[in-house]
């Protein structure tokens, strides 16, 4: 009988510096100049998504992406993509052109991302949750000047594109309606459906001239004016946080005191359960491109349900889930959990969301042998930063984890000083992952990045091993599953009710979604408003999953500090525990 490994059986540095000089990884750093900055990064990385997208050709007859009847090799995948890629240039798509896509998980997401982004486009995902005014915003302010959209989204934008003259061409899938405006195309009538990509003429991509700085994607986060800002991420961006993914796993077996596998082409497919949006930076980033390059299969959910998923795991022998800890709570409380197989499960990790330090020990108590692991990102660093992965998890729950060797992490005061161990400050992270600013918002460009640092918002410290710890967050701001969630946008909804006078927004803690919107309000003299009246109309206005879950009403103003500031703090207890 084996002796039980001591744990760590090696330090994270020391870890990190055998996966960095080790003679056949694929780990090493260089110290390269970017816009006159200089990062630490991967030497051995694929330089952009074209030759990422490349390697998915050693996988052709594995199947890809899974919805529902649809079933998708890599080869037909490939296909589709091509045939695309060559329609976009044919209709005057250039290096640089703005190219949005909006919506819900289905394949022909992906076939659109890989087409755009092989041309050259910059690829802008808009967020499907959000109204036909915020995606008015979205495509006015990206410049997009081709959209892809499905038939649910293009019903939202109708009323819209009248204000939307630069938008030259839609393409639009899985409508039910004839469409007869000129500049909406069917989908379908490039690239059929699903199931027929297979059929499709094997055709060459496009070449086309692809830098590792390029302009790649962006994707938008939410403002603290109440205005999403665009995130543009690069090649480089993008690949660099797949490295991190791969090395963070290499790390796990090292300091087990075990040497990291080497990749093995005829082990056993993995599948991903991709229950998160691909507009978010990790149902795009650390999920959908990262299998292209692994040849990973994809069963995706147009949105997220607990049922569907346990059958879905069983059915297609599902190795990892996760994306949020709203997923992981969901499947380990299932009432009918014993009713599936899920032996096939071994690994579940997820971020983006507050997640409670007992959720690891009750997915250990459910599935002993299963990897569990979460991380922290924010959309200005590509996806995820740091992680925390398996018997370190354990360990420190309680901790989003630690940079890969090509990330730094400081904790800085409010008199701009680096703090030292263990005390809080605001959060800064530096790294190949960092973007280069916001789509046009120099000012708010200016306020968050500062030498290749981004300012992130979050109060954290970090402790003597190098573990990071959110404590809370300096933005006024909450994640709901995942979903961000800046106070002052739905505020700003609130006051447009003429009978508001004032408004404040806080969290409320939630055990599965991390926080809920919830809001307190003052009406004006003389004026009357249900609850049921303002969530309707918050609702007019601004995605579903930003209206307050309740509002309650307070005879006077709300409490503030001397420089008339809302007294949050006091405004949560109102809300219970």
């Amino acid at each position: 009988m084996t002796s039980p490994i001591a744990f760590p059986a090696m330090s994270i540095a020391d870890a990190h510096n055998l996966l960095l000089t080790a003679p056949t990884s694929p780990f090493h750093i260089e110290e390269k100049a970017i816009r006159g900055i200089t990062f630490k990064t991967w030497k051995l990385a694929p330089p952009t998504l074209a030759e990422v997208f490349a390697l998915s050709g050693n996988f052709a007859t594995r199947d890809f992406l899974v919805l529902d009847q649809d079933r998708v090799t890599f080869a037909a995948h490939a296909k589709a993509v091509a045939k695309l890629a060559a329609q976009l240039q044919a209709d005057g798509i250039k290096k640089g052109d703005r190219v949005a896509i909006i919506m819900r998980n289905l394949p022909e997401w992906v076939v659109a991302f890989w087409a755009s982004a092989l041309v050259g486009a910059i690829v802008t995902p808009l967020n499907a949750w959000w109204t036909g005014h915020e995606l008015e915003y979205g495509l006015s302010d990206s410049g997009s000047t081709f959209a892809f959209v499905d038939g649910e989204r293009l019903e939202r934008l109708k009323d819209h594109l009248s204000a939307l003259p630069n938008l030259k061409k839609i393409y639009v899938t899985r409508a039910s309606e004839p469409q007869t405006e000129a500049r909406i195309a069917k989908l379908e009538d490039v690239i059929g459906i699903p199931n027929a990509w297979t059929h499709l003429p094997d055709a060459a991509l496009p070449v086309v001239q692809m830098a590792p700085d390029d302009d790649c994607t962006i994707f938008y986060t939410s403002g603290t004016t109440g205005k999403p800002k665009g995130a543009v991420i690069s090649h480089r961006n993008i690949v660099s946080n797949i490295f991190n993914a791969l090395c963070a796993q290499a790390r796990g077996f090292l300091r087990r005191g075990e040497i990291p596998p080497q990749p093995d082409p005829s082990a056993p497919q993995r599948g991903v359960l991709l229950s998160v949006p691909l507009f978010h930076a990790t149902g795009c980033f650390a999920v959908m491109i990262p299998n292209v390059m692994g040849g990973g299969k994809l069963v995706m959910q147009r949105k997220w349900d607990a049922d569907q998923a346990l059958e879905l795991i069983q059915r297609e022998k599902v190795t990892n889930a996760g994306g949020v800890p709203t997923i992981a709570w969901q499947i380990i409380e299932h009432p009918r959990l014993q009713e599936f197989d899920l032996s096939s499960l071994d690994t579940i990790s997820y971020g983006g969301a507050p997640s409670a330090p007992e959720l690891v020990r009750r997915m250990k108590e459910k599935f002993p042998k299963l990897q569990v692991g979460q991380g922290w990102g924010m959309t200005e660093t590509s996806a995820t930063a740091v992680s925390n992965t398996r018997e370190d998890y354990e360990r420190k729950p309680s901790s989003c984890g630690v940079p890969a060797p090509s990330g730094e992490a400081k904790i800085m005061g409010p008199d701009g000083k680096e703090l030292g161990l263990n005390e809080v400050g605001e959060l800064w992270y530096k790294g190949p992952i960092v973007v280069r600013g916001y789509w046009n918002k120099p000012e708010a460009t200016a306020e968050t990045f500062v030498d290749g640092w981004v300012k992130t918002g979050d109060l954290a410290r970090i402790d003597e091993e190098g573990f990071i710890y959110i404590v809370d967050r300096a933005k006024d701001m909450l994640i709901r599953g995942g979903e961000n969630i800046y106070c002052v946008e739905v505020e700003n909804a609130l006051y447009d009710h003429p009978a508001v006078m004032d408004a404040a927004v806080v969290g409320k803690p939630h055990m599965t979604l991390g926080e809920e919107p919830v809001a307190v309000v003052h009406l004006k003299p003389g004026q009357h408003a249900s609850e049921a009246e303002l969530r309707a109309h918050v609702a007019a206005k601004i995605a579903a999953f930003k209206v307050p879950v309740q509002i309650q009403f307070m005879p006077e103003t709300l409490p503030r500090n001397p420089n008339g500031k809302i007294l949050k703090k006091d405004l949560r207890s109102l809300f219970g525990a």
